[in-house]
């Protein structure tokens, strides 16, 4: 019979991982035969937070749809970015796949805000986020691309979550 398990980070673990260099560990990380482990291009929107160290939750986005991606699926409690919202675990780090794509928000303050509240460690993406203003003043670690005005429904439909 096997069992699966949740991954979890330790305090102590995650103590030691603040302490050391992203260009260090995406070394051990080649070494373990990982290539692709770094985000590239995402810069900290706020340099004063604390260094982010935690297990991922992930987002996918896709290329949107006109006849899919309108405002009313913001209401949509089972909307794949409206939910990884609510469900991050605390001390996890949303990674979003925005496809590279920082030509729309793929979150914005309002989400980051909630997360934040929720315990969450931290928000990267390799597209852009909103209200950017807002994110810079909040202690909270957010990295991205660049800035970005246009929701995400413009450019991206959010598909899977893990």
């Amino acid at each position: 019979m096997t069992t699966s398990t949740t991954p979890t980070l330790s305090p102590e673990r995650a103590a030691q991982l603040r302490g050391i260099s992203i260009a260090t560990l995406s070394t051990a990380l080649f070494k373990r035969g990982l290539r692709n482990a770094v985000v590239q291009g995402a810069l900290p929107l706020n340099r004063r937070a604390a260094r982010m160290v935690g297990l991922a939750t992930t987002l996918r986005y896709i290329p949107a749809r006109e006849d899919l991606d309108h405002l009313g699926v913001f209401a949509d409690r089972e909307n794949a970015q409206r939910k990884v919202v609510e469900t991050i675990p605390p001390g996890h780090v949303l990674m979003i796949d925005s496809r590279g794509d920082a030509s729309a928000a793929s979150a914005g303050a309002i989400l980051i805000t909630r997360m934040l509240r929720r315990g969450a460690a931290g928000a990267v993406t390799d597209g852009g986020f909103r209200d950017t203003p807002e994110l810079r003043e909040l202690d909270f670690p957010v990295y991205c691309r660049q800035p970005a005005a246009p929701t995400n429904l413009t450019k991206h439909h959010a598909m899977d979550i893990d």
